[in-house]
């Protein structure tokens, strides 16, 4: 099962419905006429570069109504687009492309000249590559993920065959970054007539906006894993201006049960758990939010689900095994990576020659009514806000440090599930120094929340990492915190960082804090005092005193 190309489907909705609004962001609106002019013109600029069928583009566009322009063109050309966030390290995106071998790359100023010009879609098939993506690489260097056009039109079918998407067009907000996998099931709605609306970076860090927007663009699907959830709970609980149900789909990492039980609950949200690793293309399964436990549901339409044991003999029910996925939106593999490749992806028993199964990783248990339950990890990856993450990579950058000699990672539930270095220096360097060389080479959500400096690396009597014997994180020694300004931030900061205290010499990263953490923090002081700040500010002042002081200052 293949499913019909999307832009076949994309030009249906073009003849069909051409004035209706495709694609908008804070800057204005495209409709599905103008958005397929666009694309029309900027294909025939990359097809005068010499961009040919089966070549790779990488896309380095800003969220927008420009970056879906640039993803439809690169795939009118024929092309497969590679993601190039801007906001990476420019080391990382310069392997990303060498890896990658891009042709070519798409710019804000390819944007801004291709306003006219006449293109045919190219011819492709099914297997032909419809993007790269890359994932964290326990060698230290991310891995290019290929997925197929035929896989992604068959997401879209399978998901619309399961009811998932509603049978009549809808207003979908665009959340995820274009480097996550997750993007790609909500800019692609677009092919099938829904109306996307871009949520941009100064939405994402300002819940209350946020919510504002999606109010006013009538958003009736937004995505986000359960971490943004949290996050944004406050602001759309409440429900719609309209009273319409907003249907959340949510994943990218596991549910609690008091937030499973919480949307399970609610009357203004209808929730699905939709769970895949990028290798599957995007989603594998899918789970309506009822009842009292959380499940990864069902699979997708031509997917099946084996849960493994030793020897790849199936685990009876109630026994814990190693998830396999098979089925037609299982992915080419890794680019350019056949050994890696050829472990993850095995052959599948039950399938047609050549068909393979993939290797999830994921140990889960099928209960007897046949729900499956997460219960972790068979090896070192770990799910950081919606991110895969492989601690292997973070390990090889932070050793890369000429002072340190020695280094483990790993994720500590005293810091909000964020990883933590520890390291054995062979030079002059502390925890500032390491943060700023890992922020070179990682981005923000891999860089560690903490680094450690331990005498050496303790070992279990077999050699390995003696995680148990690492120790926490130490606190910093300082005053407590003194004055109106410093008590409430403190207060604030032990509330969102599961603390019982802090002190005023604290710094907001050590203590496990991060982006989505800091969203929170910021929306209780413009709840409280009234002021203009955004997240940028705790970045800029990250030690408990200074944030303070800097509150203060607003204040005046």
């Amino acid at each position: 099962m293949t499913g019909r190309d999307l832009l076949s489907r994309f030009h249906d909705v073009v003849r069909t419905a051409p004035g209706r609004v495709a694609v908008r962001d804070t800057a204005g609106a495209l409709t599905f006429a103008e958005l397929e002019a666009r694309t029309a013109a900027l294909a025939a600029v990359l097809a005068g570069r010499g961009v040919r069928r089966g070549d790779r583009v990488g896309v380095s566009v800003p969220r927008g109504n420009g970056l879906l322009v640039a993803l439809l063109a690169v795939w009118r050309a024929g092309a497969a687009y590679v993601p190039l966030d801007p906001a990476y390290p420019a080391d990382r995106l310069a392997h990303m492309a060498t890896d990658a071998a891009v042709r070519t790359t798409v710019t804000p100023d390819d944007l801004a000249g291709a306003l006219q010009g006449e293109h045919t879609d190219v011819v492709v098939s099914p297997g032909d590559s419809a993007y790269v993506i890359y994932t964290s690489g326990s060698t230290g260097l991310p891995k290019g993920v290929l997925a197929t056009r035929g896989g992604v039109a068959s997401l879209v079918d399978g998901l619309e065959q399961m009811a998932v998407y509603a049978a009549e067009p809808r207003v979908v907000a665009w959340n995820a970054s274009a480097s996550f996998d997750a993007s790609v099931q909500q800019w692609a709605r677009v092919c099938r007539g829904d109306t996307v609306v871009v949520l941009e970076d100064a939405h994402r860090t300002e819940p209350a906006k946020l919510a504002a927007w999606l109010d006013e663009c009538g958003v009736s699907d937004v995505d986000m894993t359960p971490t943004h959830w949290e996050m944004l709970r406050e602001h759309l609980l409440p429900g719609r201006p309209d009273g319409r149900r907003l249907r959340l789909f949510i994943g990218g990492e596991p549910i609690s049960v008091p937030v499973w039980r919480e949307l399970a609950a609610a009357r203004t949200v209808e929730a699905f758990n939709l769970y895949g690793p990028t290798e599957c293309t995007v989603d594998a399964t899918v789970a309506v939010v009822e009842g009292d436990h959380p499940g990864i549901g069902d699979p997708l339409p031509g997917n099946r689900l084996l849960v493994l044991g030793a020897g790849l003999r199936e685990v009876p029910d109630g026994e814990i095994g190693e998830l396999f996925v098979a089925g037609p939106r299982v992915t080419d593999g890794y680019l350019g990576r056949s050994g890696l490749t050829a472990c993850r992806f095995l052959p599948d028993p039950s399938g047609e020659p050549g068909a393979r199964m993939y290797r999830t990783g994921d140990l889960v248990r099928r209960t007897g009514d046949g729900l499956l339950e997460f219960h972790g990890r068979a090896d070192r990856q770990v799910k950081i806000r919606g991110h895969r993450v492989e601690l292997g990579e973070i390990e090889t950058v932070v050793r890369s440090s000429p002072a340190v000699a020695a280094a483990a990672v790993v994720v500590r539930d005293d810091l909000a599930g964020q990883p933590v270095a520890y390291y054995v220096p062979s030079g002059l360097a502390g925890a500032r120094e390491l943060r700023e060389h890992a922020a070179a080479s990682l981005p923000e959500v891999m860089v560690p929340a903490a680094f450690v400096e331990v005498a050496a690396l303790p070992l279990t009597p077999g050699g390995k990492l003696d995680t148990a014997a690492l120790p926490a994180p130490p606190a910093v020694a300082g005053t407590a915190p003194e004055g109106e300004f410093e008590q409430f931030i403190a207060q604030v900061w032990a509330e969102v960082l599961g603390r019982d205290a802090v002190n005023a010499d604290d710094d907001f990263f050590a203590l496990g804090g991060h982006s989505l953490v800091a969203l929170r923090v910021v929306s209780r002081v413009k709840k409280t005092f009234g002021l203009k700040m955004s997240p940028r500010d705790v970045y800029r002042h990250p030690r408990l005193t200074d944030l303070a002081r800097h509150v203060e200052s607003l204040r005046v």
